[in-house]
């Protein structure tokens, strides 16, 4: 049996010219998500990440006030899907604004999301949804095999496993994941289980001011 923590990144930067950047914010987020591990003993015998920046930077802080040594690995299977192509692509069928607030670009994110689901949109290199979801199951699954793991990775791919795992939508899912939160998956004999999803206690009390969902 292994056990699979999925990580995700450190708030990006929203509304710059490169999305792809922790914030200041963020960089502190995965400093406390790697003393929550720290805390928790966790003791993983493989740890990665996707090809993205912010998951990649965010492994690099969390695993350094963890104290855990081990080197990342990266697969882009982690990566998130195209969350600006989806809203620039309804936004431009449906002649709208492009969103300016993180609230406006999270309900437009939703009905882009709705849309590529239930239509099967293909989004630039991420493809369908179907495409999206069956890539993430099966790093899942190689990562499992291969002893306890932490997991670098965004949002819409915790969803889309989590989805999956308890049978419910993924926007809805999606919608409530909480930056550098901790959802941990247990692979034995028997398949997959979802144990918890989207922990976020290590931002509450003296880290309240840290809890980002975007």
């Amino acid at each position: 049996m292994s056990v699979v923590y999925l990580l995700r990144h450190g708030q990006a930067s929203f509304g710059a010219a490169d999305y792809d950047v922790l914030s200041p914010v963020g960089h502190q987020q995965a400093k406390v998500l790697g003393e929550e591990l720290r805390a928790r003993g966790v003791t993983p015998a493989q740890v990665w990440a996707g090809t993205l920046a912010r998951q990649r930077d965010t492994a690099t802080a969390t695993l350094a006030a963890a104290g855990i040594d081990l080197d990342c690995g990266t697969d882009g299977r982690w990566d998130e899907y195209d969350h600006l192509g989806l809203v620039r692509a309804l936004a431009a069928r449906e002649q709208v604004d492009a969103p300016v607030s993180p609230r406006d670009f999270q309900a437009l994110l939703d009905r882009a999301l709705e849309d590529w689901i239930g239509n099967g949109l293909e989004v630039g290199g991420t493809g369908t949804y179907t495409d999206f979801a069956d890539r993430a199951f099966a790093a899942l699954t190689e990562v499992a095999a291969g002893g306890d793991a932490l997991v670098f990775t965004s949002g819409g791919v915790i969803a889309a496993l989590c989805s999956r795992l308890m049978g419910a939508g993924v926007v809805a899912v999606n919608r409530v994941v909480v930056n550098a939160a901790i959802t941990k998956i247990v692979v034995g004999r028997s398949g997959a289980s979802l144990v918890s999803f989207n922990e976020h206690g290590h931002f509450e009390g003296a880290n309240r001011e840290l809890l980002t969902y975007r």
